[in-house]
């Protein structure tokens, strides 16, 4: 699915120019004439990224800027400055109200698609990672349950045993089992509770037995 572009200028003759021009690319555009119109066209649907002039009457690019990144909507939706404000001052200024590219007219169209197309791969890359990130979170999540699964009365008889220190053949000969069982039962402790070795089953059942205070 394309990229929705919004492109905010007060002069028709550019609007259509930078709207042909990013709709050759592939990009579907919406327009808007003022800043005020733009956050009519935001409240209808959020673009993927705001190409946007500076002068503007009434609300200017500044404010418009400011306004996306105050609500929660729009903060992370990129902005781009495409305005004739090419002081140094007015870049600052642009930065400062939070657009995350600053292109001077008149533009080059390559330039202005390529930091488009840089800007929205970067966004697609850090999206993808918070999905792997949060995927991996709930998947790590779902292997503790897991590994917290309740040990069979069987089991808890053996973990009880190995707490005591007795081996694989005294819990055997205890329980009048076969050592084959036992492993068994050891096996499936280890799996279910995520434990290392002998000696975390014996600690498991030891907290566990502990009065209440005592460290």
């Amino acid at each position: 699915m394309s990229s929705r572009l919004l492109v905010v200028d007060d002069e028709p003759n550019l609007l259509r120019a930078v709207a042909a021009c990013l709709r050759a690319e592939g990009f579907d555009v919406v327009t808007a004439r003022s800043g005020a119109e733009a956050l009519v066209r935001v409240a209808e649907s959020v673009p993927d990224l705001v190409v946007s002039d500076i002068r503007m009457p009434g609300m200017d690019g500044y404010q418009l800027a400011r306004q996306l990144r105050a609500s929660p909507r729009t903060a992370l939706t990129p902005v781009v400055f495409l305005t004739a404000k090419d002081e140094t001052a007015d870049r600052i200024e642009g930065f400062r109200s939070g657009v995350d590219a600053y292109l001077v007219k008149p533009f080059e169209p390559d330039e202005l698609v390529a930091v488009i197309r840089n800007i929205l791969d970067r966004v697609r890359r850090t999206h993808a990672e918070i999905a792997r990130l949060v995927g991996a979170s709930q998947t790590d999540a779902a292997r503790d349950d897991f590994h917290d699964e309740a040990l069979t009365e069987a089991e808890e008889r053996v973990a009880a045993a190995v707490a005591r220190g007795l081996s694989n053949k005294e819990i055997a000969a205890e329980f009048g089992v076969s050592v084959r069982t036992v492993e068994n039962h050891i096996s499936r402790i280890l799996a279910k509770k995520n434990f290392a070795n002998r000696v975390e089953i014996a600690r498991h059942v030891l907290d566990r037995t502990r009065p209440a205070g005592e460290s």
